[in-house]
């Protein structure tokens, strides 16, 4: 039997879309400089997969993600300024490959997500939660800061709602959430049947055309007006002219189906 390629994830492959999940649950999936590295590994490889068309990344067990673990922030409290600056680099590195992931990201958040679990949902696409789950940006009440996090949070919620709950490290529902951090709360019996509907959904779409959407918006965000739909129109006008565009809208005319899209009942 070949070793596990991952000892604090769990990847699974589901044909044309794949699974993430943290893997620690004794300690709450709480990720320590393993798992990052391990994330921004696993994160780069399949965002190289030109055939997946979608990825879910959640947690084992119990909670989707309770944070840093508390070992490790031990063992960063005893290392010098240049020490804590690779780990801060090397995180943020993988919070960027998720940001940047070509492919779509859809987190699957059950019961608890604090610290930067949060940061990891705010690089995400698409956010389900459970109700009942318990969210919060404790940072604050160790001493420390959601620094590394904060321009992937802030893109997310905003300045405004990002100096309230920076701040106080007050803990919330999804219900409760800034806008644009949760995108749908469901029961908790009712979360794989959502996220699995996201998967259906984004595997109707056309792969390459959902590739330049993510690489649109992000990088027309902060630009002024002129230099956006100077970006846009250029995009337009290539992908138009593309093959994933032809076959789509010869299909659409037709009355056929789209050849990215799964057969029915399969898949």
């Amino acid at each position: 039997m070949s070793p596990k390629p991952y000892t604090t994830l769990e990847l699974e492959h589901h044909g044309d879309w794949a699974g993430v999940y943290l893997a620690r649950p004794d300690v709450r999936n709480a990720f320590n400089e393993t798992m990052i590295g391990e994330l921004q590994q696993v994160l780069s490889q399949l965002g190289s997969q030109s055939g997946l068309r979608a990825l879910v990344l959640g947690g084992r067990g119990d909670v989707f993600c309770a944070g840093a673990d508390v070992d490790w922030m031990r063992r960063a409290s005893d290392r010098d300024e240049a020490g804590n600056l690779a780990d801060a680099r090397a995180m943020a590195t993988m919070y960027r490959t998720l940001d940047e992931c070509p492919i779509p990201v859809i987190a699957r958040v059950q019961k608890a997500a604090y610290g930067g679990a949060l940061g990891l949902i705010a690089a995400c696409d698409i956010v389900v939660a459970e109700a009942g789950a318990r969210l919060a940006f404790t940072e604050v009440r160790l001493g420390i800061l959601p620094a590394v996090i904060s321009s992937f949070v802030v893109a997310k919620i905003g300045a405004s709602q990002a100096r309230r709950y920076f701040l106080t490290g007050e803990t919330f529902a999804p219900e409760q959430a800034p806008a644009c951090l949760i995108h749908e709360v469901v029961p908790a019996g009712q979360l794989d049947q959502r996220v699995s509907q996201f998967v259906a959904a984004l595997r109707e779409a056309a792969p390459g055309a959902v590739r330049e959407i993510k690489k649109l918006l992000r990088e027309s965000a902060g630009l002024s007006r002129t230099e956006a739909l100077d970006i846009c129109t250029r995009t337009i006008a290539r992908t138009r002219v593309g093959e994933e565009a032809r076959f789509g809208l010869a299909a659409f005319l037709d009355k056929k189906r789209a050849p990215w899209r799964p057969v029915e009942g399969g898949g």
